[in-house]
Formats: structure tokens, C-alpha cells, sequence
């Protein structure tokens, strides 16, 4: 059908595909890196991704990575993403830095002099283990069973074995005196190996398996661990993904960790424990103190860890080591995200002494003697409590050294619904329903880093590594080079040229600083909502509404990851990567269903993250992992993509999103254009570029082809929330009705603007670009001009003419230079402009004050002191801030001179 586009009429084809062709016709110069948390101190092994305009780069290209002092660094290479033409769109590098290695610089070809690798990293499979040496750390990983790493050594000297999970599980909460809950052991138990990187300076070693009752047979709950091996490094990154697949009313975890024996080869006097505690400190104490009555002379070399005499080499000294007390027993226990206590004791028929209290630790623990030891990091310890570290068997010939990311010290975990009943959608905006507010299918990674010694480690060393565990170490590039090359579709850099941008500039810095600084005073920590943040403010009671319904954690509503990673790129600053990288490990895992009837979809807001009878895509979508994947590499972030490109259709088919709105039709399901279609072409789009499979493009083109014969285009489905029938297993689109036409608004506000972004490019298709600029131009637009393009017998306004849509009209202006969609992004964007103000701060629609400026409370009004902002909520942050973002790039040359904001 011809379409009439009155309102673009001076709109040519070269201007629809203007973004399609943003490509750079010169040769890239040399990409500059630098350590996101500054450089390490010692071998540190890194992976990370770095893109490329179409064009520039072909598969197997080589690259060189140069030092400040011009030498060569080993770099290895993979392709992440490949443009249509088959050019690499993203490229993955790994390469081990350290001190000297401050800055960097990527270039393509191969270095004339190539540096040779002095320790090549080796990966053997025997059939029933497979065995990884650096050079530096030989770890032995078992195919079968329980001992999961049955060998850890350095330089040859075994320092540790019998690397087990294990997760204790009883059948009710720790809430019954009278009735104590029946309690069983579970190990984790190996059903699969995969060697998914194989050098030269990076492997990666998958394990799939399921906990294993020790004495029975259930099999419960799957696992994935991942080993990273660097060449030369003695380090080993280890990420620890569970899902559950419990029954939550009888599923009751009681602890959840990593276990390895350590070997004691020195006498009594020379073994030695340490925590780390606050900040770089480290708690360290030999396991028998010989500085008593009368104390040892080598007390100072003993509390430092050095080695001093054996018994037989101090007669002098026997009547210290036979008499001074030595302690087998220690644990470092995290119970809140302000309190950890630090205990030891004799043996087991003893009590535990109090040692020492803190706020927050850093999740380090270390047995060992002076031929060397073991050292396990849990990263995020205090954020993600409750937590704990043990050690025992301290003074015995092995030590056994545990790391629990659930504490066996804590109350049992609890998945169950906050509530027995269910709560109005009107009244609490929660949509419960029988069935659907379960954990099952639910996920949670944490990260270990496992450090081997061959000698006794001083603290310094122990709290460089655990400054390790904490950071990604991480190379990136710059904000200009990541602009530059049109990574992750259409931002800004930060410009304060002007009073208006200098204005909007402020509110995203406050804005940022605004909800940092609630994740600490809110205490928004704990191991199942760490890096979450809460949906709706309750300035009532001057708190966040956790405890209702559909307002209280965010869960990705309204593109709040988004906000995160685009404030990351445009400013490069480390604390925002940490904010955005929480948040993507807690949404993608928490959020998300990997298996079951559920597996590919996500859970809408909620009091419990996963309490919400709404199950759709929007939450699981491939979008929101993106830019954590691209830019780290993360084969776990790369798994949930591929798990949502493969699943989310059966999981629409198997719970329709529209099953509360509308009934059963004659199509297997419903879907909308937004926020479930452009979520699913986000997921194909992503799987598209990773595999180069063209099957993944031909279902997006189904459905552009079916919208481009229907009347009203990307608005033609039914009423305000736009259903429409689907098909998963064709993935075409169908009307309900001949006529049905609806606004949409999901389709922006969910992540649509931003995939469509990438899509425009990539798919280089004139049905979609006319399509997709009809829709934005359209949207909240003047009756005459939604008449004029679709016909008279339209009769309503199609969206509304908020600031969270602004950015249509401005990707509009972008594409054809319109100045009136230009201005009518800036009026409805702006305070005090047309239509309904833009909303600065989530302060309300139609506040229009423009500023992230919180109030302090303190006081009896409190429990502590607080800042606020009155009716904040975080769906109008994000989308504010993703707007302003977004119209400074697509509109930025047309920002009006003055405003009542900042003519002040």
C-alpha cells in the first residue's frame, strides 16, 4: 500500500537511511585503553571488548597492544559481533597487565616484532579430569563427582585439594522452637565439563551439575561455575551461578559455599589465619600466639608472618610451643550489610572467643604456612549478606577453608511471597496470581577469586588481591572512542557549552549521586537485591514503598539499566560501571526465569523481585544485558541473551502477557508491538550479530513485513495497550480486528527507542525505517497531523505529550532536519514548555522544577538520618535522564536559549 506521509513529506530515501550508513570511510587509528580501577600491582589476567564501525575491521584481523615505553604486550582476539557485511562489529581481547601497563593502545595488524609468549598456557583433557597450567598455578578440574577440584598447585607444590560445593538445605524456616527443621547436605556433583577458551593467554573451563544429597538421591538445584585461567597468572576467577528449582515452601537454604582443604607441611607455630576487614585492612594472627608472660623473641617475625625455628631447633623455647594455647577454629560472619564479628576458639568441645567487630568486610580468608596457602575472595562480601569465612583444622596437619555466600550463621533463606494474600492491581499496583509468584527458575551469580601461594603472603599482597576481587579489572576505552564508534546506538557526551546543557549536564550528575547515595542510606544491599533499586517513593513516611505491591523494587521498569550504562559511557567514571554492573548481574539472574514453564521471560516490579503475576520479555530482554556483555566479555551475560533468544517465544506461548486484558483469540497468543515485539526483535537483533545466523533477521523481517501491510502501521493494535495476536512458532503479528489502532507507549519507554537504535542500521530496510519514523513522528502529535498521515477516521490522539517520549519527535529531527520536531521534543522535554513539563527529578508530572536536589531529615521523624526527595520515583528518573541523554545527541543543535530552569 502506499503510505501518506503529509506530516514527512520533504523526507527523502537518502535520509531515511542516513543512520544506516553512518559508517567511517577512514582507517581507525589506535584505540587508547586504560585500567577502569587503575593498574594493577602484580600479573593480572583481563578480558574485554571493543567495537568497530562497520567496515573497518574484518575477521581474523590481528591486533598489537602497545605499552607507554612502546613495547609489545600478548594480546588474544575473538569476534563478539559482526556487521551484516560480515565485518566485526565488537571484537573480545584478553591480555595480562601489571604495573607497567598503566596506559595502553589497541591497534589492528600484527606487531612487527611480536612479543612471544614465555609460558604457554596449557589445557589438558584426560577423559576424566581436565587440567589447566598457567605456568604459574596447575588446578585439576574433575568431569564426574563431587570433589569438583580434586588439585590446586603452584610451581608444582599441591597447596590445595577437594574443591567441593556444598549447600545445606532444610524443609521450614528457623522460626519453630518446638519443632527444629530437618536438615540435609547437599554436594555440588559434576554432570558436565566444557573447555569454552583455549589460550594462548585466556582459557575459560565451564561445569554444569546439580547438588547431590549425600545420602539419598534427590538431585536439587543446577549450577554453572566458570574457571578463568590468565597465562602466567597465579589467580583463578571463578563465577558461581545457581537456579532454583526447589519447592519454596519446603526449600529452605540454610547455607550455601565453596570448600577446599589446605595442606600444613610446617609445624604448629608457623600456621597462619587472615581475614580481611574494612577498607585494605587485614585481621592476621598465627594460630599459636608466642608472645605470652614471657614472649618469644621471635614474636614480631612470627605476628608478621615470617617463619621462625622449629621445637627442635628453640629448646629454649619448648615451654612456650608446648604450653601457649593455639586455636583450630575461625569464622569471619557478615549478618548485615553494617556488622560483621570476627570468632575463634580452641577445638570443638570449646567455646567461641569474641575477636573483633566491624561494619563492612571485604570477603577475604587465608590459611597457610610458609611453604604457601590458599586465599578465597567473595566479591560484593558485605553488600550481599549475609556471608561468612571459616576456617578450620587451623592447627592440624590440613585445614579445611570455607567461603559461604550464604551464611549457615544467617536464618535460613526464605523464597516465599511476602504475603498469603493477594493484592488489588488498583489499589498496591501488584498483579498476583495463583502460580505465578514463585522463585522456581530464578538465578544468583556470585564471584570468587581463588589465590594460590607458594610462600606465606605478606598483608599487602592479601589486600591487593582482594582489591582485585573487588574490581573488574577491567581495560576500557574512552568515552570519545566509544562515540565515535557508534557503540550502543545514539547518546551524548557530556557538553556544558551552554546554560541549558551546562543545566541538564547537572540534573544527570545529581541524579546519579542522588540514587547512590540512597543504595547506602536505604541500605538496598543483600544477597538476593544487592545492585536493585526500589520503583516508588512514600514521602507519607519518608521511606521507599518496599512493602507495597508494584512500587517497590524496580526489577528494569522503564529502562533504569539503560540510564546506568549510558551514564557509564558517556563519562567513563568506575563508580557508575559498579553501580550499572550490580544491577545487571542482580536483573539478569534475579529477575529472569532460566528454566521452566517461565524460562526466557522476566518478573514486573514487586515486593518480592519475582512476586509479580506479570511475566514478560520486556524484563528478560536481551537489550538490557548488551552493554555488560560487549564491554566485559561475560560468557554468563552471553548465556542469559542466548537463553532469551531461544525461550522467550515458548515462554509467551506458555503465559500470554495480554491474559488479564484480553481473552483468548484464534492466535496461540498475544503480543504488543512494545514492550513485547521490539523486545523480542531486541533479542534476535543481539543473537543475530553474535552468531551471524540469518535466521535470526529473517523473524524480525516477519514481523516488519506484517506491520507494513496493516493500515496503521506500528500503531495498529488494540486499544491503549495495543494487543495484537501472535505466533511463536511463524513469529507473525496479526490484528485482533479490522480498525484496531492504539498508542503504545511501552514501546519507548522499555528499551525500544534504544534497540531501534542499533536495529536501524544493522537491518537497512525501508519498510522499517518509514515504519519506525511514522511511529515517532506520530506519537502525541496534533489530531490534523495523525489524520492527515493515517485518514480521517481517526478520531484519537495516538500517545501523549510527556517528557518521557521527547526523544520521538528528536529522532525525527535526527533523520530528516524538521526543525519542528526538534522543537516539539525540547517543548515536551523541558519545564515549564508545552504540553505536560518534563519531570528533572521523578518528582511527579508536572512538577517541573528541574532539579535532583534531596531535603535532609533527621530527627525524631527518622530512624536515622536521611535525605529525600518528595515523590521521587525512579520510572521518571530513568526516563528523564535517558531522554536528556538522548536529545542532546539527536536534537542538541537545537536546544532553546533560554528557559525559566536556567535563566535563574
Amino acid at each position: 500500500m502506499t503510505w501518506n506521509f503529509t506530516c514527512l513529506k520533504k523526507l527523502s530515501t537518502a535520509a531515511l537511511l542516513l543512520f544506516s550508513a553512518s559508517v567511517f570511510a577512514q582507517q581507525p587509528g589506535d584505540v587508547p585503553l586504560k585500567w577502569l580501577y587503575g593498574s594493577p600491582k602484580k600479573a593480572t589476567g583481563t578480558s574485554w571488548g571493543v567495537p568497530w564501525p562497520q567496515g573497518q575491521v574484518k575477521k581474523n584481523t590481528e591486533f598489537a597492544l602497545t605499552k607507554p615505553d612502546g613495547s609489545k604486550l600478548p594480546v588474544q582476539s575473538w569476534t563478539m559481533a559482526t556487521w551484516p557485511d560480515g565485518s566485526v562489529k565488537w571484537t573480545g581481547l584478553a591480555a595480562v597487565g601489571d604495573s607497567t601497563t598503566k596506559d595502553l593502545a589497541l591497534s589492528i595488524g600484527s606487531p612487527k616484532n611480536k612479543p612471544g609468549v614465555a609460558k604457554a598456557l596449557q589445557v589438558n583433557d584426560d577423559g576424566k579430569t581436565v587440567t589447566v597450567n598457567t605456568g604459574a598455578v596447575q588446578c585439576v578440574i574433575a568431569k564426574s563427582g563431587t570433589d569438583i577440584v580434586p588439585s590446586l598447585s603452584i610451581n608444582g607444590k599441591q597447596v590445595a585439594t577437594d574443591g567441593v560445593l556444598q549447600c545445606l538445605l532444610q524443609n521450614k524456616p528457623d522460626v519453630d522452637w518446638d519443632n527444629a527443621p530437618a536438615r540435609q547436605r547437599f554436594m555440588g556433583d559434576v554432570k558436565q565439563v566444557t573447555v569454552e577458551q583455549n589460550g594462548p593467554l585466556r582459557a575459560v573451563v565451564r561445569v554444569n551439575g546439580n547438588f547431590k544429597l549425600t545420602n539419598g538421591s534427590r538431585s536439587f538445584m543446577p549450577f554453572i561455575l566458570r574457571f578463568y585461567f590468565y597465562e602466567g597468572v597465579s589467580n583463578i576467577r571463578l563465577l558461581h551461578t545457581i537456579i532454583y528449582d526447589g519447592d519454596d515452601q519446603k526449600d529452605f537454604i540454610k547455607g550455601l559455599g565453596l570448600t577446599f582443604n589446605v595442606p600444613l607441611r610446617e609445624q604448629l607455630q608457623n600456621h597462619h589465619v587472615r581475614f580481611s576487614g574494612e577498607g585494605d585492612g587485614i585481621w592476621a594472627e598465627p594460630v599459636q600466639p608466642l608472645n605470652g608472660r614471657r614472649p618469644s623473641p621471635n614474636a614480631l617475625d612470627q605476628a608478621n608472618g615470617r617463619k621462625i625455628p622449629n621445637v627442635e631447633e628453640a629448646p629454649n623455647q619448648k615451654i612456650l610451643y608446648d604450653n601457649m594455647a593455639s586455636w583450630n577454629d575461625y569464622k569471619l560472619v557478615q549478618s548485615s550489610a553494617d556488622g560483621f564479628n570476627i570468632q575463634k576458639r580452641t577445638n570443638n568441645a570449646a567455646s567461641w572467643l569474641d575477636v573483633i567487630g566491624g561494619k563492612r568486610a571485604t570477603g577475604m580468608a587465608f590459611v597457610g604456612d610458609a611453604t604457601g596457602g590458599l586465599s578465597l575472595s567473595l566479591k560484593n562480601f558485605w553488600q550481599s549478606y549475609p556471608a561468612a569465612l571459616e576456617i578450620f583444622g587451623a592447627r592440624t596437619k590440613q585445614a579445611k577453608i570455607n567461603v559461604w555466600m550464604w551464611s549457615p550463621y544467617a536464618e535460613a533463606m526464605d523464597l516465599r511471597h511476602y504475603d498469603t494474600t493477594a493484592h488489588d492491581l488498583n489499589v498496591t499496583y501488584e498483579d498476583v496470581q495463583p502460580g505465578f509468584s514463585t522463585p522456581y527458575g530464578v538465578g544468583r551469580t556470585s564471584e570468587v577469586l581463588i589465590s594460590v601461594y607458594d610462600a606465606m603472603p605478606t598483608n599487602q599482597q592479601l589486600a591487593d588481591n582482594v582489591t582485585e576481587a573487588n574490581n573488574t579489572n577491567l581495560l576500557v576505552t574512552t568515552p570519545e572512542y566509544l562515540h565515535k564508534a557508534g557503540a550502543f546506538g545514539i547518546w551524548s557526551l557530556p557538553d556544558r557549552s551552554t546554560k541549558g546543557k551546562q543545566w541538564i549536564e547537572d540534573q544527570l550528575d545529581k541524579a546519579i549521586a542522588f540514587y547512590q547515595q540512597e543504595i547506602d542510606h536505604r541500605e538496598w544491599y543483600g544477597f538476593w537485591n544487592y545492585g536493585d533499586v526500589m520503583h516508588s517513593y512514600d514521602a507519607a513516611r519518608h521511606t521507599w514503598k518496599y512493602d507495597m505491591g508494584g512500587f517497590a523494587w524496580d526489577n528494569t521498569e522503564l529502562g533504569t539499566d539503560i540510564w546506568l550504562w549510558y551514564s557509564y559511557l558517556r563519562s567513563g567514571r568506575a563508580d557508575i560501571f559498579k553501580m550499572a554492573e550490580a544491577m545487571t548481574r542482580h536483573t539478569s539472574e534475579v529477575d529472569c526465569y532460566h528454566l521452566g514453564r517461565m524460562a526466557g521471560l522476566g518478573s514486573r516490579h514487586n515486593v518480592n523481585h519475582w512476586g509479580d503475576g506479570s511475566k514478560e520479555v520486556r524484563e528478560s530482554q536481551a537489550m538490557l544485558r548488551r552493554y555488560y556483555y560487549y564491554l566485559t566479555t561475560d560468557e554468563r551475560t552471553g548465556d542469559m541473551m542466548h537463553e532469551t533468544a531461544m525461550n522467550a517465544d515458548s515462554g509467551i506461548l506458555h503465559v500470554d502477557p495480554l491474559r488479564e486484558l484480553l481473552p483468548p483469540s484464534q492466535y496461540p497468543t498475544h503480543a504488543r508491538f512494545g514492550p513485547d515485539w521490539d523486545g523480542l526483535v531486541g533479542n534476535w537483533m543481539t543473537e543475530w550479530e553474535r552468531t551471524g545466523d540469518i535466521k535470526w533477521k529473517n523473524k524480525i523481517l516477519v514481523g516488519v513485513g506484517d506491520f507494513a501491510k496493516m493500515k496503521y502501521g506500528f500503531y495498529s493494535g488494540n486499544g491503549k495497550d495495543g494487543g495484537m495476536g501472535y505466533d511463536p512458532k511463524t513469529n507473525h503479528m496479526y490484528q485482533l480486528h479490522d480498525g484496531d489502532i492504539g498508542s503504545l507507549h511501552l514501546a519507548t519507554l522499555m528499551g525500544g527507542m534504544e534497540a531501534f537504535y542499533e536495529l536501524t542500521p544493522l537491518l537497512n530496510n525501508k519498510d522499517f525505517n518509514r515504519l519506525y519514523l511514522q511511529y515517532c513522528s506520530l506519537y502525541g502529535a496534533p489530531k490534523e497531523e495523525v489524520q492527515a498521515a493515517l485518514g480521517p477516521e481517526v478520531k484519537i490522539t495516538l500517545g501523549e505529550t510527556a517528557g518521557d517520549y521527547a526523544r520521538q519527535p528528536a529522532y525525527v529531527y535526527y533523520i530528516t532536519k524538521d526543525v519542528k520536531y526538534a522543537k516539539r521534543a525540547w517543548d515536551q522535554f523541558l519545564p515549564n514548555g508545552q504540553g505536560r513539563p518534563g519531570m528533572p527529578v521523578g518528582m511527579g508530572r508536572g512538577n517541573g522544577s528541574g532539579k535532583f536536589d534531596s531535603q535532609p531529615l533527621s530527627g525524631p521523624s527518622v530512624i536515622k538520618p536521611l535525605n529525600e526527595i518528595r515523590n521521587v520515583s525512579t520510572n521518571s528518573t530513568s526516563q528523564w535522564c535517558l531522554n536528556a541523554i538522548e536529545l542532546l545527541a539527536l536534537a542538541g543543535d537545537q536546544l532553546p536559549e533560554h528557559n525559566a530552569a536556567w535563566d535563574k
